[in-house]
């Protein structure tokens, strides 16, 4: 059997150079020109939409929903697959007396989960200021209640490694309301394998998708359905799917994270197959098409259903649109925090892509 480990080390590069660009949902202009560009030396023609996502064609199938067949039989229609390069992050929502920065969430960023974390606090001018993300009254030796205080938004401040003692010192610095923070995300990928960043949520399976994207082209496969990929930019906030699906498509399929924690099979070195998730179940044909997929491929797998969890395709089809709907992804442990994969799991997601499309 071939060995597939140089898409594997393509698709762990693109991601460290993914996970090395601040995009919080709605700052992501930077992220999606890098795509635009990668995409395009791939040799593929993407297309920027109206709310800063990129889709592109990536194989030109025999049938398609647009001439009828996919009418007949859905699974003979395009599919897109839906990776997500939007982030959680913060937002500067007022600046104190004393010069700090209070802060709102954007997505589900846990204050608990940053604290001590250092940050980019990037202006409406383009100027970036660093500082840290801390509790009020952080030192232990001063503070009495420093265990006893709740992690919270209302608990914790951003200080900034600038001179700044006043509210005025900061505005002067070109500071205000609704700049966006962006929290580092400390990648860091080990000899034996795993894979450690804050925001593999998603740009670990973004970096799939552009693997898979590389092997077709170099192995000049045409699949017999047509193939999208949508990386969208606002997922982390519920509508990165709800728009710009082609009318031929047929299926949208999801790879974003998989779920690793108690109650549930997957672990890091795994695919995840999701049967259901908070928002019901998914498609009956399209999770058995992947199962026997997985089967076929030899890959190692879990099917799971994740208890706090929605994803592009279920915005697809809340937005209205007529499809079926599936989500596949690497195991990823201590989601929404300082996140775990493994290269294993990339590869079981990988083989399972390329079973079930190629």
């Amino acid at each position: 059997m071939r060995d597939y480990s140089e898409y594997t080390e393509y698709i762990v590069e693109r991601t460290k150079e993914l996970l090395g660009i601040d995009s919080p949902s709605g700052y992501t202009r930077e992220v999606s020109g890098y795509l635009m560009d990668l995409y395009r030396g791939l040799g593929y023609e993407p297309e920027l939409t109206v709310k800063g996502g990129v889709v592109v064609k990536i194989a030109d199938g025999e049938c398609s929903g647009a001439d009828g067949c996919g009418k007949a039989d859905p699974a003979a229609g395009a599919i897109m697959l839906e990776a997500h390069v939007d982030t959680l992050g913060a937002m500067v929502a007022e600046v104190s007396s004393t010069g700090r920065l209070h802060l709102t969430p954007v997505g589900g960023m846990n204050a608990n989960n940053a604290e001590a974390e250092n940050c980019r606090v990037i202006t409406r001018g383009g100027k970036v200021y660093t500082g840290t993300f801390q509790l009020k009254n952080a030192s232990i030796h001063v503070n009495d209640n420093y265990n006893e205080v709740k992690r919270s938004y209302g608990e914790m401040e951003v200080l900034l490694d600038e001179i700044v003692r006043s509210k005025e010192d900061v505005l002067a610095l070109g500071i205000m309301p609704g700049d966006f923070v962006c929290f580092e995300p400390r990648t860091v990928v080990t000899e034996s394998g795993f894979i450690k960043s804050r925001f593999l949520d998603d740009k670990l399976s973004t970096g799939i998708l552009l693997g898979f994207a590389k092997y077709l082209k170099d192995e000049g496969i045409r699949p017999a359905r047509t193939i999208y990929q949508h990386i969208t930019v606002f997922e982390e906030v519920g509508h990165g799917g709800c728009a710009s699906i082609p009318a031929d498509v047929t299926e949208v399929l999801s790879v974003d994270m998989g779920c690793v924690g108690d109650g549930l099979g997957c672990d890091e070195c795994q695919v995840s197959i999701c049967a259901k998730d908070s928002r019901g179940p998914y498609h009956y044909d399209v999770v058995s098409g992947l199962i026997d997929a997985a089967k076929r491929a030899e890959a190692d797998f879990a099917v799971d259903v994740y208890p706090h969890y929605g994803s592009d395709a279920d915005a697809a089809l809340t937005a209205g649109y007529d499809v079926r709907h599936g989500l596949i992804g690497p195991g990823v442990y201590a989601s929404h925090g300082y996140e775990r994969s493994h290269k294993k799991g990339v590869e079981n997601t990988f083989k399972l892509l390329k079973a079930y499309l190629a």
